[in-house]
């Protein structure tokens, strides 16, 4: 495609995605459902050559624009939420039970769920099977912005109560900000075992107990210590150094959201962290120093509008190679696959970790309501970060049946991106009736 014919289709694509939000505000359609359907378009254009844009043949510009796209929401996912949590604190941990159920409970059923699937239904192997299985677990962060909190200090639309008395809300913020570096175990189980003879083999030789004890729960201790201090040193320098040029939230400059979230992620991942958690747990400690400051909503509105470029770019790709290749590969079996966690595999297991227990979860002091549980669980939206995990192990190890795993993973994401667009509006605003 050639460069002008580029600006001019991205242009357009901005212009759109500009006047389009308020638009959209009371119709039962999301933005990305209209960016994607978008994308779709352009890439049926003459113009545009089937490999231009393919995650298949350009890896390396999809993971790393993907990344970018996924940290970034992932620091306004923190700076968003308004609800307080304390390492020091157990007891503040309580108020996030929800996120704690659908973190511990929902995805790991959802990655045995949808690996058994896959080897059953698309013939996968074991390795192949396990990272389509950890590539669709993660709630995505980006794309899940239609039922997320509003921002800090922000009332809710539904409820017009500061957000995190919105549990709904707050469930599947909460748990998108953490279960995206939650997966990268399983991504890299699957890394693994695609490097090993056998399963067997790989058990024996010790990669079982070192992927236990590295990969699942060192790489995540130490991301998360990463993002604690980085974000408390930073918070204190900017709402409470002795000298007045290092006080940045005085001087409003929202910039520190952005290198903070740089600075988190390499800090972590130097450290063989998980960046993705490092930086969620940074913006969670930033608006922890000073909670009611609005230096917050500054640096997420930075954030915000950068995060809305980013997806604005990948939605438009995501359609253009839907269109030009990218389900040249779908099976049967990999399109029940996709229907089936979108519409039973993701609500079920969301509602049965929800029915666990039920305590007082909410602010408000009560338990969550059937239409609240019905309507977190539902909301497992696939995104941004598996076209990301997919294109990160696809770099890291060989699996044979790759074009398979693009085309499920590409048609799972376009059905959840439709499904959920489209149910967001009308879901949302029941939830609020039933529960008023």
């Amino acid at each position: 495609m050639g460069s002008d014919v580029t600006f001019l289709i991205f242009g357009a694509a901005l212009l759109v995605a500009v006047v389009l939000p308020p638009a959209l505000r009371r119709v039962p359609l999301s933005s990305p459902v209209v960016l994607l359907g978008l994308g779709c378009l352009i890439g049926l254009l003459p113009v545009v050559g089937e490999e231009q844009f393919s995650p298949l043949v350009h890896r390396d510009f999809a993971e790393h624009l993907t990344e970018l796209t996924v940290i970034v929401a992932l620091m306004g996912v923190g700076l968003a939420l308004d609800r307080p949590i304390s390492l020091l604190r157990p007891a503040s941990w309580r108020g996030w039970s929800v996120t704690w159920r659908l973190l511990g409970i929902t995805m790991p059923l959802c990655i045995g769920g949808v690996a058994l699937l896959g080897w059953w239904w698309m013939g996968l192997t074991l390795p192949a099977a396990m990272l389509l299985g950890a590539v669709l677990a993660p709630t995505d962060p980006v794309l899940a912005s239609d039922v997320q909190v509003s921002g800090p200090g922000q009332p809710s639309e539904r409820t017009g109560d500061i957000d995190e008395t919105d549990e709904v809300r707050f469930g599947v913020t909460s748990e998108a900000g953490l279960n995206d570096g939650l997966a990268f175990p399983f991504v890299y189980a699957a890394v693994l075992l695609a490097g090993a003879p056998s399963l067997a083999a790989w058990v024996g030789d010790g990669g079982l107990a070192s992927w236990v004890g590295f990969h699942l729960v060192g790489k995540l201790v130490i991301g998360v210590l990463v993002g604690a201090a980085a974000g408390w040193v930073l918070g204190r320098i900017a709402f409470q150094s002795s000298r007045w040029s290092l006080r940045v939230a005085e001087r409003g400059q929202p910039l520190l959201a952005v290198a903070a979230l740089l600075l988190c992620y390499g800090l972590a991942e130097v450290a063989q962290g998980y960046g993705f958690v490092a930086v969620f747990v940074a913006a969670v400690m930033l608006r922890a120093v000073d909670r009611g400051h609005g230096y917050h909503r500054q640096m997420h509105g930075v954030v915000e509008r950068l995060e809305q470029l980013l997806t604005l770019a990948v939605l438009l790709l995501l359609g253009i190679t839907l269109t030009n290749g990218l389900l040249n590969h779908l099976t049967l079996g990999g399109a029940m696959v996709g229907l089936a966690l979108v519409l039973v595999v993701r609500p079920v297991f969301g509602w049965a970790a929800l029915r666990i227990a039920p305590r007082e979860e909410r602010v408000g002091g009560r338990p969550l309501g059937r239409a609240e549980r019905l309507a977190t669980a539902f909301f497992g939206i696939r995104g941004i970060g598996s076209l990301y995990y997919l294109a990160y192990a696809a770099g890291q190890a060989h699996f044979p049946q790759l074009p398979e795993l693009w085309s499920t993973v590409g048609f799972t994401i376009l059905v959840s991106v439709v499904v959920h667009g489209v149910a967001a509006t009308p879901v949302m605003s029941r939830v609020g009736v039933e529960e008023a």
